[in-house]
């Protein structure tokens, strides 16, 4: 029977009560120490071949017949109105097929908007037209011969410049708006009691996604039917973006993404380019593909938003008693922000805690969804304050946070936590690291002049996953299954994952299930972002497979004559008292009879909150006559319950190091103030980390099913890594050079700067009372 329940979901630090769908019954989870035979232990992935011998299909990769090229024309100015555009001349280029602008395209709604051409262009980059051709090179020398009548209107592109009252309004509602506030306990009397308090100002740059595989699109129509093949995160966002733009049924939607090449959270919907190469296409009768180069994927395809966040936090009896935390985020052109206050509300037991965040709008490209957006930022910040009061009280900083670590109830709902395991992580952590060699004024160096230290810091996140997630798992006559599930692999291993999960609950090999994702036509999974993905699919695919199991028992219960309780599903086979009969055999009179198992995702408890938890430690080295900071270890220790893969989660975490490595020393976008052009538009002037740049990497998890989140005990894994790593590593800076240095990235200037600014750091002493902007 179904019925209408209201499930807690979160996603990416937002909490919500939506509606979901209660449909059969759940299997009792796989306890710990269960004895399992695929699930929980490595396994090489299954599409490892097709990729190493480039026979993996890329979105970029597709080439159909009769296939043309659309590009888009780009706004040169931050802040515009778009008067006139004479496409004419564009038109005359042979090989020139159409040209769309906002004068005559279609109205197709994006974003809230009613056209994808907006009269008044708000950032350089922003699309002004688009053109179709026989080639790309076509298409780009067309762009040129387009004419454009600007009327150029003032504009402010750098974040704290933007909240200057005294800045052009972008908005008729102001550069400044509040997103949220959370209060608890009264932190005006904390303070005012408090034996120490820290006050700091701390920056974030933003930072670029620089996928690999760009955004783009490729659109056919065959008839009515629509069908786009997407470099996307989430296939069924871009169908509903197509449905919304376009007017068009679901049923004459389809979208493919079968491989795809990173995309961190910036492709979690449709996109201009996507409704662009439909519209052509539509027009045209013909394949177009519409990709994005890698100067336009840094000016017009989303960023971590650049904050400013001020962090006062205070002791009392050697216990943090209250922090409050104020930020704002460069949201761009953006309707939302990343909070970067989050971890401040949820992280730690403290009783007093005040938290505001502002959305602050710029003529800048737009932010996008970024790994643990406003967690990592905001993670830097509180974990740094934390540090600086531990020092001012005379405490190790590690000591600090076990006394606000060990509740097992979360601090803004009250709710008990489904699982927590911090403290293990600071355990495991410690131990590898060698905590216990920490010096408040660092740690012997590897040469005379450098300088050695070490930080800490925390994670927490959400990723339960949540409904609705479906999947089908067809058992075929020989024992082999097809399991199908409308969810996209963007790299992490989720086609592996699908694999041991099905072949687990079935009870039959690895390589005789066969996994097809990525395709609208298949069963509806959501996102895969926020860490969803197998906490949300692996529940419903146990099921699937269960329910195919179950099945397959009754067939062979009949044909052996023998009870379904003396059964069991194993190796491929039936068995009961000690006889085997592979499931071949059991169907061989019965040819055409089809198993196909179904199970759906169920809600969460309303009476717990799923959260993972980590930690992260680094050991730095510091040149202070050079300013180069040098990361020579990270140990990332992760409580994200089961891992139903080590291989792939150790990869996982490494790549999320890896990343955060670039945003803590490296990453920058620049832009010029006077024209808002983006100075950092290429890997040649955008900074991120090669195998050069990366440290030893010691991974571990605690590896503790969480037997109340689902069924089979899985938590998130995809943005844990990526949280605490910045702020471990400018604590291990701090540590190693005695003074503070809080804007990031850790450039070897901002350090020099640091140094200069603070003499008696030569001496190896900090002076650590008030600000500095560094």
């Amino acid at each position: 029977m179904t019925k209408v329940v209201r499930t807690r979901v979160e996603f990416e630090g937002s909490v919500s009560e939506e509606l979901a769908l209660v449909q059969g019954e759940d299997a009792e989870p796989w306890a710990q120490g269960e004895e399992l035979v695929i699930v929980g232990h490595p396994q090489r992935r299954v599409e490892g071949i097709a990729k190493v011998t480039g026979r993996a299909r890329y979105t970029h990769d597709l080439r159909l017949p009769g296939m043309l090229h659309a590009r888009m024309l780009r706004s040169p100015y931050p802040r515009a109105r778009v008067r006139r555009v004479d496409p004419s001349k564009a038109l005359a280029l042979p090989g020139v097929r159409s040209v769309l602008h906002r004068f005559n395209a279609p109205k197709a709604a994006f974003r809230g908007e009613e056209t994808i051409f907006r009269e008044e262009v708000r950032f350089v980059g922003d699309e002004v037209a688009a053109v179709c051709a026989d080639s790309e090179a076509i298409a780009e020398e067309a762009l040129a011969l387009i004419s454009v009548d600007y009327e150029v209107l003032p504009h402010v592109v750098d974040l704290e410049e933007a909240i200057d009252e005294a800045s052009p309004r972008i908005d008729e509602h102001g550069n400044v708006h509040d997103a949220d506030r959370h209060e608890r306990g009264d932190v005006r009397k904390a303070f005012k009691e408090a034996d120490a308090v820290v006050e700091a100002t701390y920056r974030t740059a933003t930072q670029m996604h620089n996928s690999f595989e760009t955004h783009g699109a490729v659109a056919v129509w065959d008839g009515d039917m629509l069908t786009v093949h997407e470099s996307t995160q989430h296939i069924f966002g871009v169908r509903r973006g197509l449905q919304a733009a376009l007017r068009i049924p679901y049923g004459r939607i389809r979208v493919v993404c079968d491989h795809m090449g990173g995309g961190f959270g910036s492709k979690g919907g449709v996109g201009k380019y996507s409704i662009v190469a439909a519209l052509f296409a539509r027009e045209l009768g013909t394949p177009v593909r519409c990709v994005l180069d890698r100067h336009e994927e840094n000016l017009a395809a989303g960023n971590r938003s650049a904050t400013l966040q001020k962090v006062r936090i205070a002791a009392k009896g050697g216990r943090i008693n209250a922090i409050a935390h104020d930020s704002w985020s460069n949201a761009g052109q953006g309707r939302w922000i990343a909070d970067p206050t989050g971890p401040t509300k949820s992280l730690y037991d403290v009783p007093n805690v005040l938290t505001r965040s502002y959305r602050v709008l710029a003529n800048t490209g737009s932010l996008a969804a970024f790994r643990a957006p406003g967690y990592v930022e905001g993670t830097f910040a509180l974990e740094c304050a934390i540090d600086e009061l531990a020092d001012r009280i005379g405490i190790d900083p590690l000591a600090l946070r076990r006394l606000h670590a060990a509740s097992d109830r979360d601090p803004i709902s009250g709710l008990r936590y489904s699982l927590k395991r911090l403290v293990d992580c600071y355990d495991i952590g410690a131990q590898e690291i060698g905590w216990s060699r920490r010096r408040p004024k660092g740690l012997r160096a590897s040469a005379p002049g450098l300088r050695r230290g070490l930080g800490m810091a925390s994670q927490i996140w959400s990723g339960g996953g949540t409904p609705p997630a479906y999947a089908t798992v067809h058992l075929n006559p020989d024992g082999t299954a097809v399991v199908r599930i409308g969810t996209q692999d963007i790299g992490t291993g989720t086609r592996t994952i699908v694999a041991q999960i099905c072949a687990e609950a079935l009870g039959i090999a690895m390589a005789d299930v066969r996994v097809e994702i990525g395709d609208t036509d298949s069963p509806y999974a959501p996102i895969s972002a926020g860490s969803l993905t197998v906490a949300s699919i692996g529940p419903a695919i146990r099921l699937a497979a269960m329910d195919a199991r179950d099945q397959l028992l009754d067939v062979a219960a009949g044909i052996l004559e023998v009870s379904k309780a003396e059964l069991r599903v194993e190796g491929g086979a039936v068995v009961s008292r000690g006889a085997r009969t592979p499931i071949a055999k059991v169907f061989e009179e019965l040819q055409n009879y089809t198993v196909i198992g179904k199970g759906a995702r169920l809600p969460n408890s309303e009476e717990l909150v799923l959260k993972t938890f980590g930690a992260h430690f680094a050991e730095v080295e510091v040149d202070p006559r050079t300013g180069e900071v040098v990361v020579d270890r990270v140990v990332a220790v992760h409580d994200v319950g089961r891992i139903v893969n080590p291989l792939t989660a150790r990869s996982q975490v490494e790549g999320g190091v890896i990343q955060a490595l670039g945003f803590a020393l490296s990453e920058e976008r620049v832009v010029d103030r006077p024209t808002g052009r983006v100075m950092t538009p290429g890997f040649e002037s955008y900074k991120v980390p090669t195998v050069k740049d990366v440290p030893k990497i010691v991974v571990r998890f605690v590896d503790a099913p969480d037997t109340c989140a689902n069924n089979t005990g899985t938590k998130g894994l995809g943005e844990p890594p990526i949280i605490p790593t910045a702020a471990a590593v400018a604590n291990a800076v701090a540590n190693a050079l005695g003074i503070r240095v809080r804007t990031l990235p850790l450039t070897p200037q901002r350090v020099l700067d640091a140094v200069e600014a603070a003499p008696a750091a030569k001496g190896g002493e900090a002076d650590r009372r008030g600000d500095r902007r560094s």
